[in-house]
C-alpha cells in the first residue's frame, strides 16, 4: 500500500455500516443498563457478542480493512524485533534504578539548599 495513492471516497454503504455499528454498541450499553437486574454473566456475554458482531461489520468497511492490514503489518514488524535477554533486561533495570536514586538525592539536596536560602533571604524559618 502506497501513501501517495489516490484516496477513494468511502461508499455510502460504509456509512450505513458505521451507523449499524454505532447502534449495536449503543444497544449493548443501553441493554446492559436496562437489564441491570439480570445475571451479570448473561449481560457480559450479550455485550461481548454485540461488540464482536460490531467488530465483524467494521472489518467489512474500507477503514476496517485498512486497520486489519495495518495490524497484520505491525505484527510482522514486532516479530522482527530483537528482544533483550533476561540478563540485559535485569542490568538495564538496575542502571535505571541507580540513576533514578542518584537524581532523586541530587534534587532533594538542591531543594533543601534552595529552601534554606529562601528562608535566609526572607527571614522566615520553618
Amino acid at each position: 500500500m502506497n501513501a501517495s495513492t489516490e484516496e477513494q471516497p468511502s461508499s455510502s454503504f460504509d456509512t450505513v455500516k458505521w451507523a449499524v455499528i454505532f447502534l449495536l454498541l449503543a444497544g449493548a450499553v443501553a441493554g446492559n443498563y436496562v437489564y441491570g437486574e439480570q445475571s451479570v454473566l448473561i449481560r457480559a456475554i450479550a455485550v461481548v457478542v454485540m461488540v464482536g458482531i460490531a467488530g465483524l461489520i467494521a472489518l467489512q468497511t474500507e477503514k476496517g480493512r485498512n486497520a486489519a492490514i495495518f495490524a497484520k503489518e505491525a505484527r510482522t514488524e514486532v516479530r522482527k524485533v530483537v528482544w533483550p535477554t533476561r540478563q540485559e533486561a535485569v542490568q538495564t533495570t538496575g542502571i535505571v534504578l541507580v540513576v533514578t536514586l542518584l537524581m532523586s538525592l541530587l534534587l532533594w539536596g538542591l531543594d533543601s539548599v534552595l529552601f534554606w536560602l529562601v528562608g535566609l533571604v526572607t527571614g522566615m524559618q520553618v
